[in-house]
């Protein structure tokens, strides 16, 4: 395989993983980069050096010492902090699942927001159901960011597709002034999914996600 044919392939792994976009900011072909468009930030680094295909991968600095001692190709990060980054050389000695894995450790780490698990969490709530900010808190890993949670979800980017309106006090009372919609949107759109609410409140028992 040419050295073009690894980078076409490694970069179309890179990009098979969700919200992410090729980028070539150094206006020179042979570096070409995978960005995460939550954060623009790149996880995957390719370019040519020394006869070989080389790529940056962003390492968790206990794992980046792991990796660089089962395979003499992996080495610490060129022109990047030796501690958060490994150098991956192509040079056929590194399994390909090896790789895969290391872009995807790569992924992970820059992708990684508080914010984004708080709203994959919202979205696994089922139609019909509320949740608790302390509950969404505690799923989310961290059961004392419940104010937290608030606060990010009323800048969801969102909410057509992340259903904020399901999330209630710890007493299953609505938000007074829900951010989509003005202060009835709420009560409207959980009423349309059967969900009962009375003085602006949900009765837990019965509704609550478990």
């Amino acid at each position: 395989m040419s050295l073009e044919d690894k980078r076409r392939a490694i970069l179309a792994y890179g990009l098979s993983f969700p919200d992410t976009y090729q980028d070539a900011p150094f206006h020179d072909d042979n570096w070409q980069l995978v960005r995460y468009k939550g954060n623009n930030k790149a996880f995957l680094w390719t370019y040519e050096k020394d006869g070989y295909m080389n790529l940056n991968l962003k390492v968790d600095p206990d794992k980046a010492y792991f990796w660089r001692s089962i395979y003499k190709s992996v080495i610490p990060g060129y022109h990047q902090n030796k501690l958060h980054w490994n150098t991956v050389i192509l040079d056929g000695s590194i399994p390909e699942e090896d790789v895969e894995l290391m872009v995807a450790e790569s992924y992970e780490l820059i992708s990684y927001s508080p914010a984004k698990i708080i709203y994959d969490v919202v979205k696994m709530i089922p139609y019909g159901k509320v949740a608790t900010y302390g509950q969404i808190a505690e799923l989310a890993g961290d059961k004392k960011m419940a104010r937290a949670v608030g606060n990010i979800l009323h800048k969801n980017p969102d909410p057509d597709n992340i259903p904020c309106f399901r999330v209630v006090n710890s007493k299953g009372e609505l938000s007074g002034a829900f951010a989509f919609g003005g202060a009835k949107k709420q009560e409207e759109l959980l009423l349309s999914e059967g969900v009962e609410v009375i003085n602006g409140k949900v009765d837990l028992k019965r509704f609550q996600w478990t």
